[in-house]
């Protein structure tokens, strides 16, 4: 299965899709520095086997405001979805995750899982996150989560401890977090955004 990438503009456009039987969908967005979007993105999962990939990455360094929405429906059985998104927001940025995945009565056999995971870099900084499962049938696995949280101390100690400067540090911790998103990439893009991580 071939993985889109999007790298998303001031003032994305609204996407809508439709997975029919059987198709696959691995879509990577990238919401890239100096951004302020609003990224909404619905996807209607229509037809038996169907399955959506999709990964995110977000990067608010300085004072951007990102606000993220993704919804997922679950029309019929035996259909799964994966989402995993990663933000870093430092300065005074403003990142926001609404995800829901709602799964309809007839939709058994469905997997579903949403996954939004932020690294602040400063105390200014804020970000709100909100996934939600809204589930009608009674023979499904689907899970959600979120996490925020700062750089590891005790990571950048042992990292400082081995002779690694400390800005090489926190960027080599910065990359650490968002590795399951940038291994999805082009090489140039990801090399851009290793570039552009502070």
């Amino acid at each position: 299965m071939d993985n889109k990438v999007y790298v998303i503009g001031r003032d994305s456009v609204p996407q809508y899709l439709r997975l029919e039987a059987g198709e696959e969908l691995s879509m990577t967005l990238v919401v890239p520095p100096a951004t302020d979007t609003r990224l909404v993105l619905e996807v209607d999962l229509t037809g038996p086997g169907a399955s959506l990939d999709l990964a995110g990455l977000y990067l608010c360094p300085d004072a951007e405001n990102v606000d993220i929405r993704v919804l997922v429906r679950h029309d019929v059985p035996h259909c799964v979805s994966r989402q995993l998104f990663k933000g870093i927001v430092g300065g005074t940025a403003r990142a926001s995750f609404d995800g829901l995945i709602y799964v309809a009565q007839d939709a058994q056999k469905t997997e579903a899982y949403q996954e939004n995971h932020t690294l602040l870099l400063s105390d200014a900084a804020r970000v709100e996150s909100r996934p939600q499962l809204e589930i009608y049938a009674d023979d499904v696995k689907c899970s959600h989560g979120a996490t925020t949280g700062y750089l590891n101390p005790d990571e950048l100690f042992y990292l400082r401890s081995r002779g690694i400067p400390e800005a090489e540090a926190r960027h080599l911790q910065m990359i650490a977090f968002l590795a399951p998103v940038l291994r999805r990439l082009p090489e140039p893009l990801a090399e851009e955004i290793y570039g552009r991580l502070s």
